[in-house]
Parts: C-alpha cells; sequence; structure tokens
C-alpha cells in the first residue's frame, strides 16, 4: 500500500497501526531510525516540510513503514545571511581598493614619462580631461551607462567644485613636470593641514586637539623633505602646495553645494570632468597655444617614436579611471576608510615611482616622507 501525506506537519499515532505489532521501524533518507515502540501513547513527528509515506508492508506481521521527507529548506539563516552580505561588501571595497591604487600608480608613470618628452602641462592636463568626458559620452550615449538626470541647478552648484578641481588638477601636473613624482606627492600628503586651516579660519569649524597635533607631523614631515630633496624645484613645489590648496576647496563647495544632488559618483565626476574641460581650455590654449604644443609633438615623437602617442593615450585614459574608481568607492565606504585608502594610495605612487623612474633617495628624505605619511594617517585617525 503507497499513499501520500500533504499536510505540513504529521502525528503518527500508535493507535492508527495494529495493536499486535512489537515493533515499529521508520527508516528515511534523512532522518534516523524511529523505534515508536519507546513511546507506547503517542509519537509525534513534526517536520517543516511535507512527510510522505512511500510504502507499508508487513513481514512476519511485523509492519514496516518506509518514510522519505521531501527536500528540508536550505535558506539561510538571518545571521549567515548578513554575514555573507558583509563578506560581499568588504570584497567589493577591496577590490575598488586595489583598482583605484593600481590605475593611479599606471597614470602616474605614464604621466611622468609623457611631461618628460613633452613639457607641456597644460596640454596634457587638457587631454586627461577630454579623454574621460569623451568616454563617458560614448558610455551614455550607448547605454552603457545610465545618463544622470540633472537640470541648470545642478551645473551652477557644480561650477566652483570644477573650478577648484581645474586648478588643483592643473597645479598638480605642473608640479610632476618640474620634479619627481615621488616629492609632489609627498608634498600632496600635506593637504590635510591645508583643509584644517581653511576649515577653520575661514569656516569657523572647530576640531578635537588630536587633529591639530596630527598636522606636526604632516607639517614636518613635508619640510623635512622639501629641504632634503636633492632635484628641488620651486615651480614643483609650488605646483604641488596649490593642487592641495585648490582641492580643499574643492571637497569644501562639493559638500555645500551638492548637497541632496541625487547623482551617482561616476556620472558626478563625469559632469565635472566636462565643466572643468570648458573651463580649462580657453586658459590652456593662453598659456601655451597650438604653435607649442605643434613644434613639441614633432620633436617628442621623433626622439621617443610612434609609442610616444601611446603613452599620451595611457595617461589620458587611466587619469579618467582612476579618479571615477575614486568617486565610485565613495558610494561605499565611509570617509574615514576613504582617507586611509588615499594615504595608502600615496604610498604605492610614491615607492613604485622610485622603483622605476630610479628616483636617488636620502635616508633623511625617506624618513621626511614617511613622518608625513604617519601624519596623515594620524590625521583620518583623529578625524573618525
Amino acid at each position: 500500500m503507497s499513499f501520500t501525506l500533504k499536510q505540513p506537519a504529521l502525528t503518527v499515532s500508535n493507535s492508527v497501526f495494529d495493536k499486535r505489532s512489537s515493533s515499529i521501524t521508520c527508516r528515511s533518507l534523512f532522518l534516523p531510525c524511529l523505534n515508536l515502540q519507546n513511546h507506547p501513547k503517542i509519537t509525534l513527528l513534526s517536520l517543516s516540510k511535507p512527510l510522505y509515506i512511500s510504502y507499508f508492508q508487513s513481514f512476519n506481521e511485523k509492519p514496516v513503514i518506509l518514510c522519505k521527507a521531501y527536500e528540508a529548506d536550505k535558506s539561510p539563516s538571518p545571521a549567515a545571511a548578513e554575514a555573507k552580505s558583509e563578506a560581499a561588501k568588504n570584497v567589493k571595497i577591496g577590490t575598488y581598493f586595489a583598482t583605484w591604487w593600481a590605475l593611479n600608480v599606471v597614470f602616474n608613470i605614464y604621466n611622468k614619462k609623457v611631461l618628460n618628452a613633452y613639457p607641456y602641462p597644460w596640454l596634457t592636463s587638457t587631454l586627461s580631461l577630454a579623454c574621460g568626458s569623451l568616454m563617458m559620452l560614448v558610455s551614455w550615449a550607448t547605454k552603457i551607462a545610465e545618463p544622470p538626470k540633472i537640470d541648470l541647478e545642478f551645473w551652477k552648484a557644480l561650477f566652483p567644485v570644477a573650478v577648484a578641481h581645474t586648478i588643483g588638477h592643473v597645479a598638480a601636473t605642473v608640479s610632476m613636470s618640474k620634479v619627481a613624482v615621488s616629492f609632489t606627492h609627498i608634498i600632496k600628503s600635506g593637504e590635510p593641514a591645508f583643509s584644517v586651516i581653511v576649515s577653520r579660519f575661514l569656516l569657523g569649524e572647530t576640531f578635537p586637539p588630536a587633529v591639530y597635533l596630527s598636522l606636526v607631523p604632516i607639517i614636518g614631515g613635508c619640510g623635512l623633505a622639501a629641504l632634503t630633496e636633492l632635484n628641488f624645484n620651486m615651480t614643483g613645489f609650488m605646483g604641488a602646495m596649490i593642487s592641495n590648496l585648490a582641492f580643499v576647496f574643492r571637497n569644501i563647495f562639493s559638500k555645500k553645494g551638492m548637497k541632496g544632488k541625487s547623482v551617482s559618483g561616476m556620472n558626478y565626476y563625469a559632469c565635472l570632468s566636462m565643466l572643468s574641460l570648458l573651463i580649462l581650455t580657453p586658459f590652456a590654449i593662453a598659456v601655451e597655444g597650438p604653435h607649442m604644443w605643434v613644434a613639441g609633438w614633432k620633436e617628442a615623437v621623433s626622439e621617443i617614436g610612434p609609442q610616444f602617442i601611446w603613452w599620451v593615450a595611457v595617461q589620458s585614459i587611466f587619469y579618467h579611471l582612476y579618479n571615477q574608481v575614486s568617486y565610485m568607492s565613495l558610494d561605499e565606504i565611509s570617509p574615514l576608510t576613504f582617507s586611509v585608502g588615499n594615504t595608502m594610495k600615496r604610498i604605492s605612487v610614491i615607492v613604485s615611482s622610485i622603483i622605476i623612474f630610479r628616483t636617488p633617495v636620502q635616508p633623511i628624505n625617506a624618513l621626511g616622507a614617511a613622518i608625513a605619511i604617519l601624519g596623515t594617517f594620524l590625521y583620518s585617525q583623529a578625524k573618525a
């Protein structure tokens, strides 16, 4: 005899079977054998899934029931699901950081190669913004990326951010055209000092004592590195300092003007690049001009060869990509985590550029860099 029970729970009582049976054995694919003889009154078998009886058969007056259960519920518990979600988020953040650092290292290496052969930082900066703008326009047109829903008010709020971004971008490029990549990034690690000074004296913000104390190693380390730099150049030094100040104002304008604007990090940076390109282009033409660009381009191609064009393309593409990834990561992580990641990024750029370009570094210079970077890390922790 064979029959199926569809109820969500099954109650089995000894009384429904032959009173003469001395024992009843339940054989299941998932449950251990149950001896119902040990429960003379009633035995309850409650399952979250329906139970069905495959067959009922008597052997020598001893009934044997073969029970099979449907597949158990495999849905994870809330705690397990939360742990899995947290692990996936950590992997995603780690991927963002690794990609951000790698793209930044590649950009700095090829940017320095281009500037060594073609010392026109204003045009180089313009090409970086133009390349990123073109990439995003194509992405929007082909629906690879969802275009942002923005209005005139958005562009008005973005304009001061774009002005500060343009100045900081050009100043950093000018700096790298005059000094080693490592030195530029050592000086740029002093950006927190500018942030505190501007916020304190212009915006009236106050900070805990630990924040002010963290500025001591930042300023001291940058000063020690500058004084012991073998190839010190005032234009390069001032370019990095101006870049720090400009990016501080960019962050302030962005925080105040873009509050409540629902635009993703990727699209936000795309719009920022486009507006910065419009601002920068006339100034680049006025400062350097097409005549100098053409003459310098011919000279660079004749000395380096066709691969020079490849260098320009790589530095332009990777400039946009590393900035885009950094803005995308801001959608996923806290400002503190981002600050720590930015500190580690500078370390990776400084070390890799020293190795690749074989930049001579004195021990006292390396000590200054380490102190400045340590101060930046302490600053990020103090502001948490």
